[in-house]
C-alpha cells in the first residue's frame, strides 16, 4: 500500500480528525451490534495511547439532510466507552461553535464522538464548504471507514483537501491489504463465488473476475437467469429477462469457467414479506416444474461446489447462493460458509466481501474462521470490480511525505 498510515503518525498533541463507519443497527435506542465500533479499536486505541486528540466522525442511516433522532450516533457513547474503558465525549452536531468549544476542551487521549455527519446533505453532495468546516476540526486526517470508501462524500474525499497529512487506519489497512492481494496475487487455484439476487448487479464483477480466476460458481438468484439462457424450465424463479444474452455470450466466452448449481430447492409458493413457503422439493437443474419458484441451491449443488473449493488456495465470496433470511431456505448459503471454513484450516485464504455473505458467515457462526470479512458491502465489491475507491485514493501519497 502506498499510501501514509497511521504508523507513520505521531498524534501526541494532536487534534486527530478520524472517518470511522458507526452505521450499526439499533434497536429500542440501542446498538444491537457492535461488531463496526470494535472493528474502529485498533486505530482508536492506537491514537489514544500515543496522546492524541481523538475526534470521530460517522453516519448512521439514511437521515437524508434532515435531523433524525432515531438516526443519533449518541447510543454508541457507551458502547465505544465501555470497549475503551474510559469515557468518551458526545457532542449532538458534527460542525459549528458548540463542537468547536468540545474539541477545543479536548486533553492529550481524550475521545469525542460527532453527530450524524448525514444530517446534513452537504455530507453526501461533497460540499467544499461543508468539507473546510470538518477539517476546521483537525491537525491530521485519518481514514479508518472502508465501508464509505467507495464514497466521493465530504467526510471521505472533501476533507484531505484541507490537510497535508490524510492516512489509513488499521482497518482500511487490513482492508486493503487482503482484498488486493487476492486481486493481484492470488495463491492458485483461485475460485470466485458470486451469489445474489441479479446478474445487473455483478456484471462489473464477472467482467473483472473471469480473466484472473480459475473457477466462478454462480449461486443466487441470478442462476435462474443463467439457467434460462441454457434453454431450461425455471418457473416462477427470478428472471432478468434483458440479461439473458448477456448470460449466453458469458457461457460461451467463459467455458467451464462458470459453474453453475445443478439442482435447486423449489417451492409452489412463496411471500418474503410474510415469511411464508409451500411445500419444498429439491429438483434437478433441468426438472424445475413450470409453476415453482427457486429459492436455494441443493445437495448437489454443494457437493459440487465443496469438491471445487476444497482445492482452492484463494476463495473471494459476494452474494449468497439463496433467500438465506429464511431458515428454510438459507442451507445453501450455510453450507457453503462451513466449507470455506473448513478450507481455511486447509491453509487456504478466504475472504468474504461484506454485505450479505458478511451476514451469512456471522449467521453460520464461522466468520473467525475465514482469513477475512470485509466491513464494506459496496466498498469490496467496487474493489473487485476494480474502480478506484475515492476514500483512499484521497489519502496522501508515501511519494508525497517530506
Amino acid at each position: 500500500m502506498n499510501k501514509l498510515t497511521v504508523e507513520e503518525l505521531v498524534p501526541k498533541g494532536k487534534r486527530i480528525l478520524m472517518r470511522v463507519d458507526f452505521n450499526v443497527p439499533l434497536e429500542d435506542g440501542k446498538v444491537s451490534n457492535d461488531e463496526r465500533i470494535k472493528a474502529a479499536l485498533p486505530t482508536i486505541k492506537y491514537i489514544v495511547k500515543r496522546g492524541g486528540k481523538l475526534i470521530l466522525m460517522s453516519h448512521l442511516g439514511r437521515p437524508k439532510g434532515s435531523r433524525v433522532p432515531e438516526m443519533s450516533l449518541k447510543p454508541c457513547i457507551p458502547v465505544l466507552s465501555q470497549l475503551l474503558a474510559k469515557n468518551v465525549a458526545f457532542v449532538d452536531d458534527c460542525i459549528g461553535d458548540a463542537v468547536e468549544d468540545a474539541v477545543n476542551v479536548l486533553n492529550d487521549g481524550d475521545v469525542l464522538l460527532l453527530e450524524n455527519l448525514r444530517y446534513y446533505k452537504e455530507e453526501t453532495d461533497n460540499d467544499p464548504k461543508f468539507a473546510k468546516k470538518l477539517a476546521h476540526l483537525g491537525d491530521v486526517y485519518v481514514n479508518d471507514a472502508f465501508g464509505t470508501a467507495h464514497r466521493a462524500h465530504a467526510s471521505t474525499e472533501g476533507v484531505t483537501h484541507f490537510f497535508d497529512q490524510c492516512a489509513a487506519g488499521f482497518l482500511m489497512m487490513k482492508e486493503l491489504e487482503f482484498l488486493g492481494r487476492v486481486m493481484q496475487n492470488p495463491a492458485r487455484p483461485f475460485v470466485a463465488i458470486l451469489g445474489g439476487a441479479k446478474i445487473s448487479g455483478k456484471i462489473d464483477v464477472l467482467t473483472n473476475l473471469l480473466p484472473k480466476v480459475d473457477r466462478v460458481i454462480v449461486g443466487g438468484g441470478m442462476t435462474y437467469t443463467f439457467f434460462k439462457a441454457q434453454g431450461l424450465e425455471i418457473g416462477k424463479s427470478l428472471l432478468e429477462e434483458d440479461k439473458i444474452n448477456y448470460a449466453k455470450d458469458i457461457l460461451s466466452t467463459a467455458g467451464d469457467k462458470i459453474v453453475l448449481p445443478v439442482d435447486s430447492l423449489v417451492s409452489d409458493s412463496f411471500d418474503f414479506t410474510a415469511r411464508k413457503i409451500g411445500k419444498l422439493q429439491e429438483v434437478n437443474a433441468d426438472e424445475i416444474p413450470a409453476d415453482w419458484i427457486g429459492l436455494d441451491i441443493g445437495k448437489k449443488s454443494v457437493d459440487r461446489f465443496r469438491s471445487i473449493l476444497e482445492n482452492a488456495k484463494t476463495v473471494v465470496w459476494n452474494g449468497p447462493m439463496g433467500v438465506f433470511e429464511i431458515e428454510e431456505t438459507a442451507k445453501g448459503t450455510y453450507a457453503i460458509a462451513n466449507i470455506l471454513a473448513d478450507v481455511t484450516t486447509k491453509g487456504a485464504t478466504t475472504v468474504i466481501g461484506g454485505g450479505d455473505s458478511a451476514s451469512a458467515v456471522n449467521k453460520a457462526g464461522v466468520a473467525d474462521r475465514v482469513s477475512h470479512v470485509s466491513t464494506g458491502g459496496g466498498a469490496s465489491l467496487e474493489f473487485i470490480e476494480g474502480k478506484v475507491l475515492p476514500g483512499v485514493a484521497a489519502l496522501t501519497d508515501k511519494s508525497n511525505i517530506s
